[in-house]
């Protein structure tokens, strides 16, 4: 019996322009937007393959991946007696095609080539822009022992929720007997209602969750991923949309049902919402914990300074200075994050700077009227977004409360009602995004 190590290969899809975390992906890939102060997106997925004994992984990317290929080279490197990897595999100029991928299934068909000579048994596929920890290993016993030839992860959810994910119904074994990508309607829907007894049947609490929803987590026998990508559906471009409905019958697809925390964090809204409540007293994804720990990249960092400031339920990370009479509260500080004298900071992501000021910058800086990283004196900000390198000039006030919920400014954007400073930008002195 082959080890979890050589059995099974994990690929992380890196997604495509994520347009709806725009501005953060203005400038890099999805997978490598800063969370929680001091990871990247990436970190989540990489690290659960790690702590469930899968350590061959390849991240399959596209757009602005420099940052990201940077971060991984930095961050996961395995001893050179270990099989383990962590490599990218980049969108590339081949003799069958020159495209950007145009789906999940299309990104893995295009590296198919890495998949068909690697000696693995299963092929897991993940995404890269959500929040969640997982022990995969119960995915692959559930995957084994139903002899499966693709197992799907799939969590309970409202029935408001049903219109973004793809939603599966089953029979009493867990066996798949449908599948539905982003039902709109409820007549679409409610034939995937599944009763209360089923799921708590299972050890999992309904709570008036009906409905089971793919978390974008995917286990195939390796066989069979590469007879429906290259036989059996050659030019079906996305998993959800186009080869599990066609699967269902034909292959034996599994479910395998999760209850822990899990967000996909792909928008400015679920962005902001979930950075925001890693800072509360009982957090909904814990990073603070022994068991399944999140790894990133180690910057020997120099403790945080807090100098007669407020701070309540703030997530503070490695490198800050918050200046006398600062008020923060519900907010989140990213590495390297300076603020100034006397401002006030509520419900704001900060994710900080690339490097420190040391005094002569910021003397310079004064003379050319530039404002410091990352905040100035005397500011007011409110339900803001402020990326990495950016620059708030002294009394700016940010505390947007106009109807639009989507709108660009000269310094700024506005996205689901919150506004966000892209990375590097520069707010002037006075501003005022009211």
């Amino acid at each position: 019996m082959t080890s979890l190590e050589t059995s099974v290969l994990s690929l992380i899809l890196g997604g495509g322009q994520g347009a709806r975390l725009f501005p953060l992906t203005q400038l890099r890939a999805k997978p490598a937007v800063p969370v929680a102060g001091k990871y990247r997106l990436i970190d989540i997925p990489i690290s659960n393959c790690i702590n469930s004994g899968l350590n061959r992984i390849y991240v399959l990317t596209q757009f602005l991946s420099v940052s990201l290929h940077r971060h991984i080279a930095n961050t996961y490197k395995f001893d050179m007696f270990s099989k383990g990897f962590v490599e990218i595999l980049a969108a590339q100029q081949t003799i069958d095609g020159s495209g950007w991928y145009e789906g999940t299934a299309d990104a893995v068909r295009r590296q198919i080539l890495e998949v068909q000579q690697d000696h693995c048994e299963h092929v897991l596929i993940l995404s890269g822009d959500q929040l969640y920890r997982m022990d995969y290993r119960e995915l692959i016993k559930t995957h084994t022992e139903s002899k499966a030839d693709i197992t799907i992860a799939a969590l309970p959810v409202h029935e408001s929720q049903v219109h973004a994910f793809g939603v599966l119904r089953c029979n009493d074994a867990g066996r798949v007997i449908q599948f539905l990508e982003k039902p709109q309607t409820p007549e679409a829907y409610k034939p995937f209602y599944t009763p209360a007894e089923w799921i708590e049947a299972r050890g999992i609490k309904c709570a008036g969750r009906h409905y089971l929803a793919s978390m974008g987590i995917y286990l195939f026998r390796k066989e069979v991923l590469l007879d429906l990508l290259l036989n059996v559906h050659p030019i079906d471009k996305d998993f959800g949309k186009d080869i599990f409905p066609k699967s269902i019958g034909p292959r034996k697809v599994q479910t395998h049902l999760f209850d822990g925390f899990w967000e996909d964090l792909g928008t400015i809204k679920s962005y902001h919402q979930v950075s925001i409540e890693l800072a509360l007293e009982n957090p909904p994804f814990e990073f603070y914990t022994a068991h399944g720990a999140i790894y990133t990249r180690r910057r020997l960092l120099p403790a945080s300074r807090v100098i007669e400031a407020r701070l309540k339920d703030v997530l503070l990370s490695d490198g800050c200075v918050v200046l006398k009479g600062a008020d923060i509260e519900r907010s989140l500080l990213g590495v390297r994050s300076r603020i100034g004298k006397r401002s006030r900071i509520f419900e704001t992501v900060i994710i900080g700077a690339d490097h420190f000021e040391t005094d002569e910058d910021r003397a310079r800086n004064a003379l050319k009227k530039i404002p410091n990283l990352n905040v100035g004196d005397d500011c007011h900000i409110e339900r803001a977004i402020l990326d990495k390198d950016c620059r708030v000039g002294n009394g700016v006030t940010i505390n947007y409360k106009g109807k639009e919920l989507r709108k660009d400014g000269d310094c700024y954007y506005i996205r689901d009602g919150i506004v966000v400073i892209p990375k590097g930008v520069i707010v002037p002195d006075g501003t005022k995004i009211e």
